[in-house]
């Protein structure tokens, strides 16, 4: 790649709640790509994988059913099954920039498994796109997905959703440039403070 080529990283993450703190992540999905960092423009494909983890927590665990009637993730399916974590983090460890719809909770959850990420460039696909000065009515996956005539549905599985959103950042603007350069453009996010530690800091 030349030196204008990057690759990015789009992650989706399910999880057993909202709370990084008391939920836990059972579904992780990836995928790699190249981009041309002047216009936004994705270039290839290189990679995805997915991953399922069966929740330890009694808090993640009791919350399951909960969180079950949005991803439809049957308990059988993460029964047993863990991350595999050399593979997730080959991905991290690849990438220039990584891309994800609330990009804030995803991270907030893989901090907890993976600190490393929280040295990455982090962007948010549902807060760097001024989408409802665009014309669309909130920032929502699938709203964004249903006026673009991608998908009428989403699943909320992760791999479903993460195929959709770069087949969003594919598209244009009302300017005429990606919506990826849009992201681009507007710059990273900070970097996260879990809450504990910003506490901390109120006291001492």
């Amino acid at each position: 790649m030349n030196k204008d080529q990057k690759l990015g990283l789009v992650v989706d993450v399910e999880t057993t709640g909202l709370g990084p703190g008391s939920d836990e992540i059972i579904e992780l999905a990836v995928k790699l790509f190249s981009f041309q960092e002047e216009t936004g423009e994705i270039l290839d494909f290189i990679d995805e994988d997915s991953y399922l983890r069966e929740p330890l927590s009694a808090a993640a665990r009791r919350n399951y059913d909960r969180a079950y009637q949005i991803h439809g993730i049957p308990f059988d399916a993460v029964r047993g099954r863990t991350f595999q974590d050399e593979k997730i983090m080959e991905f991290f460890n690849r990438t220039d920039a990584v891309f994800a719809h609330n990009a804030s909770f995803d991270r907030s959850f893989l901090y907890r498994m993976y600190p490393e990420v929280n040295d990455l460039k982090w962007y948010c696909t549902m807060k760097n796109v001024k989408w409802k000065n665009h014309g669309f009515p909130n920032s929502k996956l699938l709203t964004l997905l249903q006026a673009h005539n991608i998908s009428e549905f989403q699943t909320h599985r992760a791999m479903d959703d993460i195929t959709y959103l770069t087949e969003l950042l594919k598209l244009q603007n009302p300017n005429g440039e990606p919506y990826l350069k849009e992201v681009l453009e507007y710059g990273p996010m900070r970097r996260y403070q879990p809450a504990e530690k910003q506490r901390k800091r109120m006291f001492y």
